[in-house]
This record gives C-alpha cells, structure tokens and sequence, in this order.
C-alpha cells in the first residue's frame, strides 16, 4: 500500500506545479526546461547538455534539465516572457537582448570596450557582474555566476567590403532587437533594422537588409556564409550568455540541489568558453572555404566615429557612474 503523502510533501508538490516545475515519478523528479535559440552543435548548447546529463546523474534523475535549442519555445523575446511567467523555466540569453529588461545587462556591449576574451571574462565574473546579477534578481531571475562566451562580433555583408566607418552610411544592417546594438550602428552612420535571429536567413536571403553583425560561430551554424560574401573583423561588440532560472522556481530546489546545478553550470561555463574560443579560431579558414571574403580593417576608425557621435558619452550617462567605472577598472578609460 503506497502510504499517503504529508501535508509537507503535498506543500512542496503544489509549489513545484504552480512555478513551473513539473514533478514526475510520485513527486520526486523535477523538470526543467531549458530554451535558447542557438544551434544544436553551438558549444553553448554542447555544454549545457552536458552539464544537464551530469545533473541529472548526480541526483539520479531526480532534476532533469532538458535542452531545446534553434529556438523551438520560441524566440529570445518570447522565451524571456515565457521565463518570467514560469512558463519556461530556464534559458541561456544573450546580454545584448536581455538589457531590454535588464539595462545594466548590456554594459559588457560597449562598442571596441574588451581587447580580449579574457578581458569580458573577468569583468562579468567579477564586479562588473555583480551590479548586473542583482538588477537580474530584481527582475524576479537567478543568473549563474559565470557568464557564456558568445564571443566578438563581425560584420558581413551581400554587397560589398566594409573597411571604413564610410561604408556603413545607410548600409541596412539587422541588428538583434538591443537598444545598444542600434545605437552603436546609429553611430556609424548604417540604418539598421532589429529582428530576431530566427528571421535574420530569409531576411538576408530576399535582400530586406543587405548585412547583420554575429561572431562567426553565428555566422557558420546559421549558415549565413550561402547568403553573404564578405566578411569584416570588426570586433566592434563582445557578446555573452547569461544561464537564467525563474526565480520562483529556483527557490523551491532544495538547497543541495541549487548548488549542485548552479556549480555543474559554472564548471561548464568554463569548457564552453575554451571551446568557443577554439571554434571561432578555426572558423575564418571554414568560411573561406564556403566562399566568404575576408577583411581586417582598422577598428580606431570605428571607435573613433562612435566617439564623434555621442555614443560613449549617452552609454556612460544612461548606465551611471558606479556601473561605468567598475567597467572602466577592466577596460581602462574608454573615450
């Protein structure tokens, strides 16, 4: 006879159902689902399937993390409501699309701000992120600590090379739905125009805009390189993914269990970085080999156009002083 189940135990299941979570197997196992809209051989989702295969290990099923990449529950924009709802209740988000909820997310976003990898690594684990995170948990998200490399992003194009700023005046180039993303092309002189990823092929495809700007890890897994020629390493931006949990939901893990997903992610983050790294190593001979051009031009030009426009000063006044120098402190003086 199964014995009835304690009003403690009927409590927690309650709990579970009404964040999100879905408990399986007479109330043990947790689900959760895990949205991001990369592609299933990105490293990001390579490690987070990784770190949800040794979770679910470590608590012999009991907490099962299950990945859907390529945007299956929906766009970045979509899956964050969802998020918050409780809807979904874990996602990996680029910090460029969360600053439209958390603002502070998009400091790391600064136009030519990083020299290195390295350098945004040690930002966002360390002072840097700890403004961010809490305006994350202020938005009813757990953020893990350590950040996801999306890497440096570069500008390609159908129609031509870009080597100069000038090339930019009223080149339509989508940019992702990112208030600092447009405000750095404004600067530039480029007329962008925000979409979603999952939009982005067709869009270059038909020639509804001419460019768009993504690390070439991007760029190879969404096989852009059928639908641009030219490629220019701008660096112009340093992207990362935050590893986000409902909160609600992240409270109602029992403690052991945080810690065991929140330490399995971090060690991940780790290896993805690495692997990233490598991936975008290799990655310019792969898409001469697929027919892309290549251009290295001189990224002084661009930072030296942002400054002209204002675009330093507005990001230093819209982020604050605290914000702005403890980026300052990793960056050094940025205009």
């Amino acid at each position: 006879m199964v014995p009835p189940l304690t009003r403690k135990q009927f409590l927690i299941g309650a709990t579970a159902i009404a964040a999100g979570v879905r408990p399986a197997r007479a109330a043990r196992a947790t689900i959760i689902r895990f949205g991001l809209d990369l592609s299933t051989d990105h490293p990001t989702t390579v490690n987070a399937t990784e770190a949800a295969r040794k979770i679910k290990e470590a608590t012999k099923g009991e907490v099962d993390i299950q990945i859907f990449p390529n945007n299956q529950l929906g766009d970045d924009s979509h899956m964050l409501s969802n998020l918050r709802s409780g809807a979904i209740q874990m996602m990996a988000i680029g910090d460029n699309i969360l600053a439209t909820l958390v603002p502070s997310a998009a400091i790391d976003n600064i136009g030519f701000a990083f020299k290195s990898p390295d350098m945004a690594w040690n930002a966002l684990d360390g002072g840097v992120g700890d403004i961010v995170r809490a305006d994350i948990a202020k938005a009813g998200l757990f953020a893990m600590r350590r950040i996801w490399d999306e890497g440096f992003r570069q500008i390609t194009s159908g129609t031509k090379q870009i080597n100069s700023p000038e090339d930019l005046h009223g080149f339509k180039i989508r940019v992702p739905p990112s208030p600092i993303s447009l405000a750095i092309f404004q600067g530039l002189g480029a007329a962008p125009v925000t979409m979603n990823v999952s939009e982005l092929y067709t869009a270059l495809q038909t020639h509804v805009v001419d460019g768009q700007e993504n690390p070439l890890g991007n760029i190879e897994t969404q096989k852009f390189y059928q639908v641009q020629k030219y490629c220019s390493m701008t660096g112009h931006m340093w992207v990362g993914y935050w590893l986000l949990v409902n909160n609600t939901v992240w409270t109602g893990l029992p403690e052991e269990q945080r810690k065991l997903i929140a330490d399995t992610f971090d060690a991940q983050a780790l290896e993805q970085r690495k692997a990233n790294q490598q991936l975008d190593g290799t990655l310019e001979a792969t898409l001469k080999q697929q027919g892309m051009e290549f251009a290295t031009p001189d990224k002084t030009a661009f930072q030296q156009a942002l400054i002209k426009s204002g675009f330093y000063k507005t990001w230093r006044e819209k982020f604050g002083p605290t914000l702005w120098s403890a980026l300052e402190k990793f960056t050094g003086p940025l205009s």
